[in-house]
């Protein structure tokens, strides 16, 4: 069977990592072109090494490239307002987009938590790293007790947060406090970045508190949340291998007095659960140092969700086939 050729427009550290898990692991994607504008980059250069299409002039190039039609899937791991530009410029090829910026044109998709949902979808977004790490812990819970608040925190190295990360902080914050209330389930969501400058550097921990249940609704079993959330865990680090459940997770129940207007809104049903879920993600290193979990994470969510919207839009093609050979 023929793979799926795929370009990547950004030739940085998050580009670069997504070329080497293409090329090392994906059984249905292979590489047509590494794109970036500065001629000079490591990931245009390995490229080169590797006998891939690059070009330093940007989306103009790639279009411009010679195998341009043959690649279906484009990997955008540029910046939240260089996506804006490439994404209008593309729109006229019927390629398939996957935004690894911010900005959110198209649907949010956590792989674990939504992707099927989305397969018939031409431009995607992959939230942030800190919302593919904790969105589908909120899920979890939320597959149990109604979830009344969500609150991450996402703690990466300093070093692993490139200049793209560092001009995007204020994006990252709104990105994933929206997709954790509309993939997470939350009634209200609310995301906190911390840039460690640990020496040697830390591996990516989240910590993802959730308000759930209600206390004029029958009790959810803390039993089942925790199964709930161990199940997704375990989901999760299919395609992240380096995913996990730092400790136990924590349900305890909320005291009648403890204030949470502030947190679940005044008039809203009041929780009966506190939720803490801790995580660790360790990087597979496949370019980048293993403690960069939280660029490892967002390559594994992009591969993923590209090699199912691939498979689904080469179906839809054999399939229209036969229609069309009987006109």
């Amino acid at each position: 069977m023929s793979k799926t050729k795929v370009a990547i427009i950004g030739s940085g550290n998050i580009g670069s990592d997504l070329m080497m898990k293409v090329i090392r692991l994906s059984e249905t994607l292979e590489m047509g072109a590494m794109v970036g504008i500065d001629p000079a980059s490591d990931g245009l250069a390995r490229a080169t090494r590797l006998g891939i299409p690059t070009t330093a002039e940007g989306v103009d190039g790639l279009i411009g490239l010679p195998n341009f039609d043959e690649i279906d899937v484009v990997f955008d791991a540029t910046s939240a307002r260089a996506h804006v530009a490439n994404a209008e410029t593309l729109a006229p090829h019927g390629k398939i987009l996957i935004d690894l910026t911010p900005v959110a044109i198209g649907p949010f998709v956590v792989p674990a938590v939504n992707l099927d949902q989305h397969a018939e979808a031409r431009n995607v977004n992959m939230v942030t790293c800190g919302g593919q790490a904790t969105i589908p812990m909120v899920a979890a819970v939320a597959q149990v007790a109604p979830v009344r608040y969500a609150e991450i925190v996402a703690s990466i190295a300093s070093k692993s947060a490139g200049p793209g990360t560092r001009a995007n902080i204020d994006e990252f914050t709104e990105t994933t406090a929206k997709a954790i209330e509309v993939v997470g389930g939350a009634s209200r969501g609310k995301a906190i970045i911390v840039l460690n400058p640990a020496e040697p550097p830390m591996i990516m921990r989240d910590t993802v508190l959730c308000l759930a249940g209600s206390a004029d609704e029958p009790a959810a079993d803390p039993e089942a949340i925790k199964a709930s959330v161990a199940a997704m865990a375990e989901q999760v680090s299919r395609y992240v291998p380096g995913y996990r459940l730092k400790q136990q997770v924590q349900v305890t129940p909320i005291a009648e007095d403890e204030p949470l207007d502030t947190l679940v809104g005044a008039g809203a049903p009041r929780p009966r659960w506190k939720v803490s879920v801790f995580l660790e993600v360790e990087g597979a290193a496949h370019y980048l140092p293993a403690y960069a979990g939280n660029l490892d994470i967002m390559t594994s969510a992009a591969l993923r969700t590209a090699e199912l919207l691939a498979n689904r839009s080469a179906s839809r093609a054999a399939t229209a086939q036969p229609a069309e050979a009987l006109r």
